[in-house]
């Protein structure tokens, strides 16, 4: 860990984030003995392909705010809340392709998890990550009350007044017209709360002892938008080999966007309105240069 704190260039260090996570993950995976072989195989499927792990980026980085040098056991604890969110992303993912959900057949460059798999095999994989990311977090020997708090974190992200209330929101507004604080409430919960928890969640690991929560939600929930902001824009202006997902799916699918909503121009100026509020949020917070690369990734990112 102390490694990856000290590489200066943020290109080497997020490609580190990745083989970092990923190998977590498959430490992870190795240890469910227990777990039938067909199953473990598509869990696996849809928690290793090729990602960009920025869940995981935002987590390391958060904690260099709060630590200027990382041990092994503070390093194990952040691994923990890595695999934690990573999975709980991958659990979304795989019921998002889902044909009642966005009846996507590419994900990452790949087909989804019900193309390859079928659909049941795939939601049951989701199924079974989602209580693998809590199980694995209470696992560690991260002081009991934080992370209590840090898997409270991540069901409120994910919960009925998250993730899944936002995706509520999304499916009943096909073809509908929604005004920007509608859609902007809608994302908020659907991509920028599990966003939000990652810091949030660091926040709670390291009790907040500097007393940036503040600032950092503030970060969170500005990148958080923009980054929705960026796939809408990336969804009429790439095609789907960049993408590694099908591109022009949200206008197949009648959907509300920033694009349809604000137009492209107007929809890359909130983007880039929405960076330099989250930049500005971290004006009076040491060490926060990573999450500033990490907020700049998002808007300049083509995938």
């Amino acid at each position: 860990m102390n490694k990856l704190q000290d590489i200066k260039n943020f290109d080497e260090w997020l490609e580190s984030v990745v083989k970092i996570s990923n190998s977590n993950l498959e430490k992870l995976f190795a240890s469910l003995s227990d777990v039938p072989s067909e199953l473990l195989e598509v869990m696996k499927y849809a928690s290793l392909g090729p990602g960009k792990r920025l869940r995981a980026a935002l987590v390391y980085a958060t904690s260099e705010i709060y630590l200027k040098d990382i041990d092994e056991t503070e390093s194990d604890y952040l691994s923990h809340i890595v695999s934690a969110i990573e999975l709980i992303h991958a659990y979304s993912l795989v019921h998002d392709d889902l044909p009642c959900m966005d009846d996507d057949d590419l994900r990452r460059g790949r087909p989804t998890c019900h193309i390859k798999y079928g659909e049941a095999m795939a939601l049951l994989a989701a199924d079974a990550l989602q209580p693998l990311a809590h199980e694995h977090l209470l696992s560690s020997s991260i002081e009991a009350e934080i992370k209590v708090n840090c898997s409270l974190e991540l069901l409120n992200a994910t919960g009925a007044s998250g993730m899944v209330g936002g995706q509520v929101i999304d499916i009943l507004n096909v073809s509908n017209l929604l005004k920007i604080e509608d859609l902007k409430d809608m994302h908020s919960r659907k991509t920028g709360a599990l966003i939000k928890s990652c810091l949030t969640m660091v926040i709670a690991l390291f009790r907040d002892k500097h007393g940036f929560s503040e600032s950092l939600n503030k970060y969170a929930e500005h990148i958080g938008i923009a980054y929705q902001v960026v796939d809408d824009i990336l969804d009429v202006t790439q095609d789907s080999d960049t993408l590694g997902k099908t591109a022009g799916k949200d206008e197949q699918n009648n959907k509300p966007t920033y694009v349809t909503i604000l137009g492209l121009s107007k929809a890359r100026e909130y983007a880039t309105e929405l960076y330099e509020k989250a930049i500005e949020a971290l004006a009076s917070i040491p060490n926060s240069d990573r999450l500033k690369d990490l907020a700049h990734y998002i808007i300049l990112r083509n995938f």
